[in-house]
């Protein structure tokens, strides 16, 4: 008696090309929306920096009576300022001051345009305005 033969039966190139056909289209409706996350993302971490500056500086005017100049900036929550105004009640504020997500330091006003003071980032574009992942993202929002 003899051995049955096996036959084996792999993929036809029709069979490969739909698969990779199937896969693209779900890449193609996946990775959108992945990447508007991202933004987003970006955008929230902003506000919430902006935020924590903000309380670290509300918590120097506490301590010495008035914000930061200008020129003091907002190194002035991390090293005590040598210039203007010296604080005489001055304590770290924060222990490093952050980047913006998109890896540029944030803006600080004394006086503000939009308030008393402003903390803001110019979001993704670097610029001043931008609308969407572009806009401006600020103390005053």
């Amino acid at each position: 008696m003899r051995p049955a033969l096996r036959r084996y039966r792999g993929f036809t190139l029709i069979e490969l090309l739909v698969v990779l056909v199937i896969i693209g289209v779900l890449a193609a409706l996946v990775v959108p929306n992945v990447l508007s996350r991202a933004d987003d993302a970006r955008v929230t971490a902003a506000r919430t920096d902006v935020n924590n500056l903000m309380q670290a500086l509300k918590l120097y005017k506490l301590d010495n009576m008035r914000y930061p100049s200008g020129e003091q900036g907002l190194e002035s929550l991390v090293r005590k300022p040598s210039t203007g105004a010296v604080p005489t009640n001055w304590r770290v504020y924060v222990e490093k001051l952050p980047n913006d997500p998109w890896g540029r330091p944030y803006q600080y006003m004394n006086p503000g345009l939009k308030g008393e003071i402003d903390v803001f980032s110019f979001g993704a574009d670097g610029k001043p305005g931008g609308e969407g992942i572009d806009a401006d993202i600020g103390s005053w929002q």
